[in-house]
């Protein structure tokens, strides 16, 4: 037999009116593109790019963010104005898109900067919470997934509903023509699945990212901080 210390009046069950709202948002899906290079030919930007002109066929409102002249986290504060740019798109953000180089079998700094920087929360906000994520990783050489996986731990840790398909470009510098535009293959098919899956999972969850991530235990902590507040202020 299943027990549980837990009594009928401490939780409510699983409201489907917030699961499924009547009234849905229909405005474009807006999608904030982060990419992991500095280079003046940077690959994990040129893909960035291609995504966003996918997104933006489909009919999302892309915006990029140019991570050059960011500070290394903790050398500044969040006022430094590269620093509250990220900060305000992520803020108007329903989605984004991570892509990054692998370096040393691991993203790059660049990247890792730019996630570092955005908070867990900025006042009762959280700014990343159940927001979609896309990853995508370039490579030099042969293919790997280092980097992908990275991103998809970051992803999880910051409560970002980070979608089952990935993409990861092998031998970048082969895959773009003379204008840097990628080139007809399976690497160009897979990132169009990967933008069109990035849409679906935002159109079915941006109206009800708060009710996604809803946890008994922090409700449960919520209230005993309250109780403790008001006790210590009678």
């Amino acid at each position: 037999m299943i027990t549980s210390n837990i009594k009928e009046d401490e939780f409510n069950s699983i409201d489907t009116n917030t699961l499924f709202p009547a009234q849905r948002s229909t405005h474009p899906v807006k999608i904030l593109i982060l990419y992991g290079s500095l280079r003046k030919i940077s690959y994990s930007r040129l893909v960035a790019e291609e995504g966003g002109r996918i997104l933006a066929r489909l009919g999302a409102e892309v915006k990029f963010y140019n991570p050059s002249g960011l500070p290394l986290v903790d050398e500044e504060n969040a006022n430094h104005p590269k620093v509250k740019e990220l900060h305000d798109l992520v803020k108007w953000s329903e989605g984004m898109v991570w892509s990054s180089p692998e370096r040393h079998g691991a993203m790059t700094g660049v990247m890792k900067t730019q996630i570092d920087w955005v908070p867990l929360s900025d006042g009762a906000v959280r700014p990343t919470q159940g927001k979609t994520l896309a990853l995508m990783q370039v490579n030099g050489g042969s293919q790997s997934f280092n980097t992908l996986n990275q991103l998809r731990i970051l992803g999880r840790w910051m409560r970002l509903l980070t979608i089952p398909n990935q993409s990861s470009t092998p031998k970048a510098f082969t895959q773009f023509d003379s204008d840097g535009r990628m080139k007809p293959s399976g690497n160009y098919n897979r990132i169009v699945d990967v933008m069109e899956e990035l849409m679906r999972f935002t159109l079915l969850t941006r109206d009800i990212k708060d009710t996604l991530v809803d946890r008994y235990s922090e409700r449960v902590e919520t209230a005993a901080e309250l109780i403790s507040r008001v006790k210590n202020d009678k």
